[in-house]
């Protein structure tokens, strides 16, 4: 039987004793890596859990602000019409916002702020229809008082009724008038086919009549369609091959050309070409400018 050297023996068991230590080591290190990521981990889910959390909270805070001005529209009337109208228009952009909110994902950060600016511009619109309603209750609680009162101090005599019906009469009048859409500025050029401002008859391809709406708190909001009536040096309507009329007066009228835009009592300005006429004489142009309410203005071009 060979004889062990107890030398090589001893170096052996060391040897073994420093791999056993050395893969201790390894293990220790990692597991401690692994402790230090499931910590990252962790903190990493802590957190995006904790932010989806602050999401869900603004998504809600926002759907509860959308229900509150949805509640502050529903509180709101008027006696126009129109107004009414837009009302309703309002009313069901805040229903749709309300259920775009709803179906949207909270983590979904740009639409969320789309909602928060779409909400900022509801909420301006709708202090507009306050002041707006508040203004004319206002002046039609002056008229309503001014027509009562007038009514009261009537029945103490005849001679008293009478004064007092014109008066009515007139008060009545100037809130007819004063509702009625005036325009200011009216002129009528002619352009060339480079889009110049012309004066000669040969080089006239298009007219166009300008002119500003003026601002009118009591005239009714909406579309208004203005129409106009050109006539040329014999008093002849010009008119192509889109032939327009409209009713003025409880008579039907024809027009040059018209075009409609959107008045909310502010002041407007707007512009209506006439083209495609065949040809321009000498002499002097006039344009009528109407409303099917009234004839709001006339202006003249002499061509050469």
């Amino acid at each position: 039987m060979e004889e062990i050297d107890p030398i090589l023996a001893r170096r052996e068991k060391e040897e073994q004793a420093a791999r056993e230590k050395t893969m201790k080591n390894v293990m220790m290190a990692l597991a401690a890596v692994a402790l230090v990521l499931a910590g990252i981990l962790g903190y990493m889910w802590y957190q995006k859990s904790q932010l989806v959390k602050d999401l869900e909270i603004e998504k809600q805070d926002l759907t509860e602000q959308m229900v509150a001005l949805q509640q502050d529209y529903a509180t709101l009337s008027s006696d126009y019409d129109t107004i009414n109208s837009q009302l309703d228009t309002s009313r069901a952009e805040v229903a749709e916002l309300i259920e775009r909110i709803k179906k949207t994902d909270a983590t979904n950060r740009a639409k969320m702020r789309q909602y928060e600016k779409e909400l900022g511009t509801l909420r301006t619109i709708m202090r507009g229809y306050i002041v707006q309603i508040d203004s004319l209750n206002t002046l039609n609680h002056k008229l309503t008082a001014d027509a009562a009162a007038a009514r009261r101090e009537a029945a103490e005599s005849r001679k008293a009724n009478e004064q007092l019906s014109q008066q009515i009469e007139s008060l009545e009048g100037q809130v007819a008038a004063g509702s009625v859409i005036k325009a200011r500025g009216i002129r009528l050029e002619a352009y060339n086919a480079s889009e110049k401002v012309t004066d000669r008859s040969s080089r006239v391809v298009r007219l166009l009549t300008s002119l500003s709406l003026v601002e009118n708190e009591l005239a009714p909001r909406g579309p208004v369609r203005v129409y106009i009536r050109v006539k040329d040096p014999d008093g002849v309507i010009l008119t192509n091959s889109v032939r327009t009329s409209f009713t003025f007066g409880g008579e039907s009228m024809v027009a040059s050309a018209s075009r409609e835009v959107d008045y909310e009592g502010r002041e407007v300005e707007m512009g209506i070409y006439l083209n495609d006429i065949e040809s321009y004489v000498k002499g002097i142009y006039t344009v009528e400018v109407y409303t099917e309410q009234s004839l709001l203005g006339t202006a003249d071009l002499n061509l050469r």
